[in-house]
Order: C-alpha cells, then structure tokens, then sequence
C-alpha cells in the first residue's frame, strides 16, 4: 500500500505523510557517501582526498543536513539549530580557506540534485503518488536553499571580519599550486581567475629566510602584484611567475631587505613543489657551510651538490660501505690516503697533476698509489665504484671542485699503468 492512499492530491500541500521519515531513513548512509563523491568528481575545487579536517568538514555538512530533512519529516518541530550551526560555520571555513562564493553554492546544487535523484528511486520503489513526489520535491529544494543561505551568511561574515580577503586567496591559490597529490589545473584556474591572476606556464619559487636579528619578514603587500607569498608560516616562500631577472631580484632585495633569499630553478606550474625544496635544500646548505653564504642564492648554480646532499643517510651508509678498508687505520693515515685518491680521481690518474695538487714528488705519488691499490684492490678499475668514490669525496668537501688540466681518460685505464716494476720510497 502507497503512503500516499488517503491523501487529497487537488488541496494545498500540506505538512509530508511522516511515514515517509521510514522509507527515506535506511538511505541516510549511503547517499550522504554519494553526495561528497558526486562533490568531489563534478567541482574541481573538492577533487582531493578527504581525510583531514577539511573532508570531516564536508561530510558532517552532508550527514547533519540529510539527517534534519528526514527528521523534519517524522517531527516538524525538530531544532534546526545544530544542523544550521554546522553549516554557518562550513561556510566561514570556505570562505578562510579560500575557495569562492560560487564553489560552496555549486556543492548545495549538487547535493540537491544527488537527494532528488534518490528520492525518485526510493518513490518509484514505493509507489508514491505524483502529488507526495512534488511535495517532497518543494520540501527538499526548500530545506538546500535554507541551508545554503545559512552557509552564505556564514561566509559573508567570515569575508567581512577579514582585513585582507584577497590575500587570503592569493594565499590559498600558492597551496593549492604546491599541494601533493596535485590538484586539478581547473580547480587552480578557477581561483586564479577569480582573484585575477594570470596562471603562467613556468615559474620559479623562492625561500625566505630572515637575517639573524630580524624580528619578521615584511608583508606581502609590498611585493609586485603577480607574486603569490607565503611570508607568515614558518619557512616563507614566494611563487614568482616566470624566470626571476636580475632586475626582479633587485627588486626583491627592495621589498624584503634583510632576508636571504634562496632561488629555485624556473620549472613548469606542476612542478612548483620541486623548485620550492630544491631552493629550501639550498638555503639548508648554505646555513650549514655546505656552499658560501650570500644574499642570494641561486639553486641552478649548486645542483650537483644539492643533488649529493639531497640524502645524508644514504650518503652516510655510502660512505661506509665504500671506505671500509680504511677503518684500521690512523686519522692521519685516512686522511692522507683520501687526499691522493681525489687527487687521483679529479686527475684522471696523470702522476704529474696529482704530484703538483698534492705539492710532493711524482714518486711519492706512486708509492702512495701502491697503497691505494692495496687497500681497495679491483675497485679502483671498476667505473661504478669510481663514480661512487668520487661522490662521496665531492659530498664531503666544501669546495669546488679543481679543475682537469690534462691527463687521458679513464676508457682503457688501468691503475697499474702509472706505477713502475720497482718498488720506489716515498719522498
């Protein structure tokens, strides 16, 4: 038998058959997990996980309303009051998150439209009337809408008690720029649209970091208008469109004086997240002795040893594995035997180069050589355990690397061929 057997379908709608609470109660679970999925697949804005604050936000959203209409119908007189809370302060953190008005009012239309396809389902399941359909139709339309308006209110005074909302959302679109998983470059075009920032093909992220002494980094409001900035937490950085020219970084130095600034190489938009560490390791590195310390650091001209630094652990263990045999020996003995071999590596194995790097006799080159062979045997004609070699020592210096001034190469070279039949004393 239908609910609606009994009901008048010519009069005014009246108050929802309450039975109807029973039907519609069993689908509560299911369609509030339909809702957010339908959220997330339609408005790019809400494409990403939600398993944080944010997603426990959205789907106490969903349930509190589902929960309420269904109530609403079983008992009139039900509080609103938790459900209008929720939503009052679900668009206040919109609006502080950063995503437009337009966004949150698309998420009420599509949960709107995700209840009514439900309610069809369960009505032609049921056997309800047209009229108790339309009823339910302009109860649920009414109730989205009510809520909506709570969550519109609940924005609009989160937007005026902010002294700055466009930085919030310039702020909002440089995470979203460097969130991990990606999000979708519609959801980022939307948002730079919307404050009116131009989305550029490649750009260039930089670290700030204070000088000693320095109480804050300046505001962002100084800095020019297509720059986003994150100057508040507690690693600042920048997002600078495109590649930063000398006449950008002067006036970078202007905007943020007494603060190093660490230049990240010029990448594309989806890569942001990589230069942003890349020049944070840089900044690391420098504030370590690693490279010298300067107001400006560029990434691009420290790869290599970002790249060796980017893992002291493995580099650890490395080191380890590869200079084991040394570990019998004095301090002043390791230290020696390391010096000859760079000399040998940086050489290219040419006896007269390492004797002028290391300021002793050529022959005392090779009977420092008949050591090195001792210790490390067959490694020292293996390529890969060469490279590995030369790795580790370039990690652990702090200097550049001196450069090759002759000597053959190491294709056909073999250790031996620079040490004589004859033993030879070292001088």
């Amino acid at each position: 038998m239908g609910l609606e057997r009994g009901i008048d379908e010519t009069r005014t709608p009246g108050p929802l058959p309450r039975k109807l609470a029973d039907l519609l109660r069993p689908e509560l679970g299911s369609l509030a997990d339909e809702i957010v999925e339908e959220i997330r697949s339609t408005i790019p804005a809400y494409a990403r996980p939600l398993d944080g604050p944010y997603g426990k936000a959205i789907r106490a959203g969903v349930q509190y309303a589902i929960t309420l209409f269904v109530e609403q119908i079983a008992d009139p007189s039900v509080s609103k009051e938790d459900s209008h809370d929720v939503h009052h302060r679900l668009g206040q953190y919109e609006m502080r998150a950063g995503r437009s008005l337009d966004t949150l009012q698309a998420a009420y239309r599509v949960g709107a439209r995700v209840s009514w396809r439900r309610i069809m389902r369960v009505g032609r399941r049921s056997g309800l009337s047209s009229a108790v359909m339309s009823q339910l139709a302009d109860a649920m339309l009414a109730f989205m809408d009510e809520l909506a308006s709570v969550a519109l209110d609940g924005y609009l005074e989160a937007k005026a008690s902010t002294a700055d909302a466009l930085d919030t959302w310039r702020r909002r679109l440089l995470q979203l720029v460097l969130e991990v998983p990606p999000v979708p470059a519609k959801a980022i075009a939307e948002l730079a649209h919307l404050i009116g920032w131009e989305v550029p093909a490649e750009v260039t992220l930089v670290a700030v970091r204070p000088l000693p002494g320095t109480p804050h980094v300046p505001a962002r409001s100084l800095l020019d208008s297509d720059v986003l900035a994150e100057l508040d937490g507690a690693e600042p950085h920048l997002l600078v469109p495109g590649e930063i020219t000398p006449s950008r970084v002067a006036s970078l130095q202007m905007m943020l004086p007494r603060c190093c600034l660490a230049i990240g190489a010029r990448v594309p938009l989806a890569a942001a997240g990589d230069s942003l560490r890349w020049a944070r390791r840089t900044l690391a590195l420098a504030e370590s002795g690693v490279i010298a310390q300067a107001a400006v650091l560029r990434s691009e001209e420290h790869l290599a040893t970002v790249l060796l630094h980017g893992d002291e652990l493995l580099v650890n263990h490395l080191r380890a594995k590869l200079f084991a045999p040394l570990a019998g020996l004095t301090a002043k003995q390791r230290d020696r035997m390391m010096e000859t071999l760079r000399a040998w590596l940086d050489s290219q194995g040419n006896v007269v180069d390492i004797a002028e790097r290391l300021d002793v006799h050529p022959q005392t080159v090779r009977y420092r050589m008949r050591q090195l062979q001792a210790t490390f045997g067959a490694k020292l004609e293996d390529p890969a355990a060469r490279f590995e070699m030369e790795l580790i020592l370039r990690a652990d210096s702090t200097s550049a690397p001196a450069p090759v001034q002759r000597g053959s190469s190491w294709d056909g070279y073999r250790i031996a061929d620079l040490l004589p039949s004859r033993t030879e004393p070292a001088r």
